[in-house]
């Protein structure tokens, strides 16, 4: 027994030596789509700049400004990550560029986390702007005098105009050398197509899902309302691109503007079943007033 005894703490050195060179158990590798596994993507790919759109028309609809708009440069880099039980969510670095004249409007950070449920897109998103705001600003009350001056209400249609429909204001490299297209449009009402933009940012932001974007297409109608306060009223009818569907939908849209304030947008389109939608925050009424309701239920 004392033999024995003794024994027992070499036997017992011996298995931890020996263990200490036996290799460590093996561990199985994490597939890159696993839950909470942030992945890199193609800068390039569809997933990504799609996002990066997303994010984009959040920001020119709570911009508010038509002489600050801004479209999608390039995309230099995003991840991905899958939150179990909320959604996708995108990080996001890209550049930027101004809408109407293609120069450098500075880069911006975003993450976008499209819900499981049926919400908008979660949008969080931050800009370095290298166009003075000053400038902005002062192009947003020239604009604004210029349309609230009008004598008569501005109404138009089809702009812009033609047969052949634009991604207006989108960058279009397959033009010759490569080019921002904004179709056959008069001077005349390039505001009230700005304005457009900056409001059916609205509708593209809500609409738009991790596999679905938009593009706005046409101002298939427009109607300025003369108000006696200080805000200018319009009612539109805007074609929508859908991505990658190629399926144009039908938009109502009334806008009601102020520089310095928040757009008030509401809209419903043909594909929603008559859903009324409401960018203002403000309590909504029927989808077929849209066009003929009046400020003050607004």
């Amino acid at each position: 027994m004392q033999g024995l005894g003794a024994s027992l703490p070499a036997l017992l050195l011996l298995l931890l030596l020996l263990s200490a060179q036996l290799p460590p158990p093996a561990v199985a590798d994490q597939p890159p789509w696993a839950p909470a596994v942030e992945r890199a993507l193609d800068p390039g790919s569809r997933l990504a700049v799609g996002a990066a759109r997303v994010a984009l028309h959040k920001y020119n609809f709570q911009a508010a400004s038509p002489s600050g708009l801004r479209a999608l440069g390039q995309v230099r880099k995003a991840t991905m990550k899958s939150i179990p039980g909320t959604g996708q969510k995108y990080y996001l670095q890209f550049t930027t560029e101004d809408y109407r004249s293609r120069e450098n409007a500075g880069s911006c950070l975003a993450t976008v986390l499209y819900p499981k449920k049926k919400s908008p897109p979660a949008v969080n998103i931050k800009c370095i702007n290298t166009k003075d705001q000053n400038q902005i600003q002062e192009e947003d009350n020239r604009l604004y005098r210029k349309l609230k001056h009008q004598t008569k209400p501005i109404i138009g249609s089809n702009i812009p105009g033609g047969n052949d429909l634009c991604y207006c204001g989108h960058w279009v490299p397959h033009l010759p050398g490569g080019t921002y297209s904004f179709g056959n449009m008069e001077p005349a009402f390039e505001p009230v197509w700005a304005l457009a933009v900056a409001g059916s940012s609205y509708m593209m932001w809500e609409k738009s899902t991790e596999k679905v974007g938009y593009f706005m297409s046409q101002v298939k109608s427009v109607k300025q309302w003369m108000r006696k306060d200080d805000s200018l009223e319009f009612d539109y009818t805007i074609l929508l691109h859908e991505m990658p569907t190629q399926d144009m939908i039908l938009c109502h849209m009334r806008l009601i503007w102020l520089p310095g304030r928040p757009l008030k947008v509401k809209y419903t389109c043909e594909s929603d079943s008559h859903r009324l939608e409401d960018g203002s925050g403000m309590e909504s009424g029927s989808a077929a007033g849209i066009i003929h309701e009046r400020e003050e239920n607004f």
